[in-house]
């Protein structure tokens, strides 16, 4: 099977490291190379909210292979075929947006799985490694490979939280800050105490419950305090931002 950097990942977790990633938004594969390059754990492909091709999301994803770099993707939707498109491109993770009950999170599990636990369709190409593995080695794997990453990022899914912990098959918990607090009528607010303390409450029962937790957020001292396991604390458009801008006060 081709080395997509899960297994890396998930044993930095299990040392107790805090896996740190980036979004990527941009097409250009030389951003998710030299995020492998550099040392991030894992990168966040975003093809909910990035103009995102299948094609380039391929392209992403190969770019960090051999750099022991995790390619994680998020998806537009909790629909199957959106899903599987991705799945056959071997990457790391999926990431499911806006998983509001236990019976959308199941949904999310089954269509990253194959049949009988699941209903993933079958079409594999570069996963197997065009033909060079074992496909019954590969179907092995695939009951763990890709990770399935579910999204808390509404009142809703708050409310329903205890029974989304329970269902079988979700790898980790993500928390969605900002779509959350807008759920509340608060957007983007993210000094409110109110969403502090749902976010508090969100992290709490994740681990309680023995769950791997993540996020993509700013303020990473608190989110360390809160116990998460991995952090996409920064983005390929943020971090050129934020180099513009020191060059441009350094120069000035």
């Amino acid at each position: 099977m081709v080395d997509n950097g899960l297994n890396g990942f998930l044993k930095k977790v299990s040392d107790g490291k805090i896996c740190l990633g980036g979004v990527v938004t941009l097409s250009d594969l030389t951003v998710s190379e030299l995020a492998g390059d550099v040392g991030l754990d894992f990168i966040w492909i975003d093809a909910e909210h990035a103009p995102h091709t299948i094609d380039g999301v391929m392209k992403h994803i190969i770019a960090t292979r051999g750099t022991g770099c995790a390619p994680f993707v998020r998806v537009r939707a909790n629909d199957p075929m959106l899903i599987k498109p991705y799945l056959d491109l071997a990457p790391a993770a999926i990431i499911v947006p806006m998983v509001n009950s236990a019976e959308e999170a199941a949904a999310a599990v089954e269509a990253c799985r194959y049949p009988l636990r699941g209903r993933r369709g079958c079409g594999v190409r570069r996963a197997v490694r065009y033909g060079e593995c074992d496909f019954f080695e590969y179907l092995k794997d695939s009951e763990n490979n890709p990770w399935v990453i579910v999204q808390i990022e509404h009142i809703d899914a708050v409310k329903n939280l205890d029974e989304i912990l329970k269902v079988p098959g979700i790898g980790s918990i993500c928390i969605g800050p900002c779509d959350l607090s807008g759920s509340m009528g608060i957007l983007n607010r993210m000094d409110d105490p109110e969403l502090n303390k749902v976010l508090d409450e969100i992290c709490a029962k994740t681990k309680a419950a023995g769950k791997i937790l993540g996020t993509a957020a700013g303020g990473f001292p608190r989110w360390k305090e809160r116990g998460v396991n991995w952090f996409a604390g920064t983005s390929d458009w943020g971090a050129m931002a934020s180099g513009f801008r020191n060059f441009i006060k350094e120069c000035r």
